[in-house]
């Protein structure tokens, strides 16, 4: 993917690079160079590269923003990565919004995902960020989208901008370095502890962090909120302003069904394998709520090391995916076989939690044939390796 400067994108905006667009819809990237070569001819190349670019870049969006939106936005190859996903933005404007926020500053505001959220639902919005072609993306977006009225772009350094006169303040630092992703909140650009300042000069404030950020590096007036959507943790938010500082919460998207952490709860006592196995979602572990959910299902854990809850009723939650249990054995790999060959198991989902097993090496060793299905579990009860046999409830 050739590299695109402001002028090259600038050029995509006007009629003939529009045109260049809408015929690309449907490319298939597989087939990039007969494509340029055809489109050289009647077209200047730098022209064609960058049309070229932007549509494969739109495929790529798609997974994020939509069918609909995708192949009327922009993007940069840095801004498909890092940008949020539209139902994460909807649901954190959508909270900004219910606080009653007017007017707000979207520092380090990447291609405009965020800004666009927020100017849905009616707020204005100041988007910054430092990169030139960056701005002129997000420039493109609030006009294609029609929300140029609400989204100022303003191509500066955030460190810069004045956040007083706002109502509220949403900082998205950027978590990649140039060698990668950056796990240390002080390596963030702009580092984390500078975030947390200019989240304090207005009445409301959200950060966005990494879902593994240490619970330790959480300030004591933020709120911590870890949003997975469909099953997939996707991020932290630290929020400022709400009515419970130190609360910690899991949202799981696209229900919006949110667990708000009992402060001091104690960890359930471990037991034994029951009927019934929960695994929490991937955002209640970030949140260390897994008691709060066994708290909910009155349940225990299968061992006091893991995220595994285990009761003798089924007590369904939307915290956690439920599995009846069949089998409960130590980890053998011969009995596994022969229980899957006997019960002619030919699907099998493998989970592991806790244990050293590779799903897919010992997918191959089962060898599995059969029209049944099962799920396995591979984990420690009691402490030792343990293999538990069942279905979804």
């Amino acid at each position: 993917m050739g590299h695109v400067d402001v002028d090259a994108f600038d050029s995509l905006l006007g009629d003939e690079g529009q045109a260049l667009l809408s015929g690309l819809r449907d490319y298939d990237p597989a087939k990039e160079l007969a494509t340029a070569t055809r489109l050289r001819r009647d077209h200047p190349p730098a022209l064609v590269s960058a049309a070229l670019t932007q549509a494969t870049l739109r495929q790529r969006a798609v997974a994020k923003f939509g069918p609909e939106d995708a192949h009327r936005m922009y993007f940069t190859p840095n801004g498909v990565e890092q940008s949020t996903r539209t139902s994460v933005a909807a649901y954190r404007a959508a909270r900004f919004a219910e606080f009653g926020v007017r007017r707000m500053a979207d520092l380090c505001c990447g291609i405009g995902g965020d800004a666009i959220a927020l100017a849905r639902t009616g707020i204005s919005v100041l988007a910054v960020d430092r990169d030139p072609l960056t701005c002129a993306v997000a420039r493109a977006n609030a006009q294609a989208l029609g929300l140029a009225e609400l989204i100022e772009i303003r191509c500066a350094d955030v460190t810069d901008i004045d956040t007083r006169p706002f109502d509220a303040v949403f900082v998205d630092p950027a978590r990649r370095g140039g060698r990668g992703r950056v796990f240390d909140p002080e390596a963030y650009s702009p580092p984390l502890s500078w975030a947390i300042e200019a989240a304090r000069t207005t009445p409301r404030a959200a950060l966005k962090i990494a879902p593994g950020v240490p619970h330790e590096a959480v300030p004591e007036d933020a709120e911590a909120e870890w949003i997975s959507d469909h099953g997939q943790v996707k991020e932290a938010v630290l929020w400022f302003g709400t009515a419970r500082p130190g609360l910690r919460r899991a949202t799981l998207l696209p229900s919006a069904h949110s667990l708000i952490g009992t402060p001091h709860l104690p960890a359930p006592e471990p037991g034994p394998v029951g009927r019934w196995l929960y695994e929490p979602d991937g955002a209640v572990i970030r949140a260390h709520l897994v008691a709060d959910v066994a708290a909910r299902v009155g349940g225990r854990l299968i061992d006091p090391t893991i995220a595994y809850i285990t009761t003798d009723e089924l007590r369904p939650t939307p915290f956690a995916t439920a599995y009846e249990i069949t089998d409960v054995l130590p980890f053998n790999l011969k009995r596994l076989k022969a229980l899957l060959r006997e019960r002619e198991v030919g699907i099998a989902t493998i989970k592991k939690r806790g244990s050293a097993v590779e799903p897919e090496q010992l997918r191959k060793k089962l060898r599995l044939e059969g029209g049944n299905a099962c799920t396995i579990v591979l984990t420690r009860s009691k402490g030792s390796p343990t293999m538990l046999l069942g279905h979804p409830a």
